[in-house]
């Protein structure tokens, strides 16, 4: 047998597989990265947020649809959702090796988009997210302030709005993601109490403040069909009314003309 001849002479065997690992290397070296076999299935990775939801309701409101009419995409190996009780979820989708991803990306893209008319109005309004992503971290990067001059939630602003998308942009990137990201924000206390005496519930004091924090479009001064010799446009420019923040002490959310709160039926 032709094994039979190695077996018999195992220095030849040896020195043999020697040379083929020292020509393996040198002809790797010149060989395209393009050209490298895929050895990891490629993942697509959808993600939605429901802001104030536990883990268990965006599993069945959210993960539960969304997993639904993802199943069966062409080419599909299996799949993982995490549900986190901050309000996120995450739908791991894994597919065979040699699937084109971005053909897979928007085959579940297109499903997504079937399905979002199901979903909560708050995770519309924010939207889902799908994109391409590998299961493994190439880099981890921290950022701090070595004389503790900056807080984790400037460092955090910083980082996103001047190094997340200078990465993003680096070729071969597919995600870049900021682990404990700390966003400003602003967060109002209730008085329960105060609200059922006023008849009044959370949902009238949200409408309150979205209403009277609104953007409009105040418009221009001098634009066409402005009559006679127009040459300059002025833009103006307006704030809302909750801009300032001492603004906060004078919210109304409904008003009877005797001047108390009510709630609109």
């Amino acid at each position: 047998m032709f094994s039979r001849f190695f077996i018999d002479r195992p220095i030849f065997a040896a020195v043999l597989s020697i040379f083929i690992v020292i020509a393996g290397l040198a002809a790797m070296r010149n060989l395209p990265i393009a050209q490298y076999p895929e050895i990891a299935p490629p993942v697509v990775t959808i993600t939605a947020n429901y802001p104030g939801a536990s883990a268990g309701v965006i599993e069945q409101t959210v993960a539960a649809p969304l997993e639904n009419q993802i199943n069966g995409v062409e080419h599909m190996i299996y799949m993982s959702s995490t549900s986190t009780s901050n309000g996120q979820v995450q739908i791991h989708v894994t597919f065979d090796i040699g699937t084109d991803i971005d053909q897979a990306t928007v085959n579940i893209n297109n499903r997504v988009r079937q399905v979002e008319p199901r979903l909560p109005a708050d995770v519309r309004r924010l939207g889902v997210t799908v994109e391409k992503s590998s299961s493994s971290f190439l880099l981890v990067a921290a950022f701090y302030s070595p004389d503790g001059r900056y807080d984790d939630l400037y460092i955090s602003n910083h980082v996103t709005m001047n190094v997340l998308d200078v990465v993003k942009r680096i070729p071969g990137t597919t995600n870049v993601q900021i682990f404990g990201a700390k966003d400003y924000a602003m967060r109002i206390w209730v008085k329960p109490d105060r609200l059922t005496q006023l008849r009044l519930t959370t949902a009238d004091l949200v409408a309150a403040l979205n209403e009277q924090n609104a953007q409009f479009a105040a418009g221009k001064v001098g634009q066409t069909p402005a009559g006679g010799p127009q040459e300059l446009v002025y833009t103006i420019t307006t704030k809302g009314r909750l801009a300032d923040p001492g603004e906060f002490e004078n919210i109304i959310v409904r008003a009877n003309p005797d001047g108390t709160a009510r709630r609109s039926d």
